[in-house]
């Protein structure tokens, strides 16, 4: 099976790249949120995951393991195909899924186009015990370093659950969070607390 294909962008379409490897042209199809980021003729890695079926084999691909390890948690709860969970992905960020599911908030998973809320649902109940709050930290960590290095991960962690004790949801909690965390290093969670607050107000 291809874990990943290196090679130059050839083609991008709303849901689909095709990369050229050795003037092979592989269409892969993918998120919105992939195709935001890859620009015409630059050489990018991308990792894939190979779906067979009767009459299909279709190649998915993204930028990283982290998405492709999401991606395939979401095609592992039943009812969501690969096509489903590419609009989930496409409609949240890898961050927003884990909190989504992490609070049990499926609404915002339901967003996603032809994802309706009893699959929602499912999604948040099969994928509980997966995604733990500290994979969000985790990601912050890997996706944004100035973020962890100005305003260390236990104080970004403290105020999410106090913000979450005032009655906002996890992800609602998170997003304003980090927001607030990376205009400015923060020493205490009290700090960091009232700035999130404000920037609520």
């Amino acid at each position: 099976m291809l874990a990943y294909i290196m090679g130059k962008i050839e083609d991008i379409d709303t849901d689909y790249l095709v990369v050229d490897n050795n003037n092979v042209g592989f269409k892969i199809l993918t998120s919105a949120n992939v195709i935001s980021k890859l620009s015409l003729h630059e050489e990018r890695t991308i990792y894939t995951y190979m779906n067979v079926r009767e009459d299909d084999i279709s190649l998915f691909g993204f930028l990283t393991k982290d998405e492709i390890t999401v991606f395939k948690l979401l095609i592992g709860v039943s009812g969501i195909g690969p096509k489903n969970a590419l609009a989930i992905m496409s409609a949240l960020t890898m961050d927003e899924i884990r909190m989504a599911v992490i609070s049990g908030d499926y609404k915002v998973i339901a967003k996603a186009n032809g994802v309706g809320p009893k699959t929602a649902q499912k999604a948040v109940i099969e994928l509980k015990d997966k995604f733990k709050l500290e994979d969000v930290f985790g990601s912050v960590e890997a996706d944004d370093s100035s973020l962890s290095e100005a305003t260390g991960d236990d104080i970004i962690g403290d105020a999410v659950l106090a913000l979450n004790a005032l009655g906002y949801s996890e992800s609602e909690s998170y997003k304003i969070v980090k927001k607030t965390a990376l205009s400015r290093t923060y020493n205490t969670v009290e700090e960091l607390i009232k700035a999130s607050l404000k920037n609520i107000m």
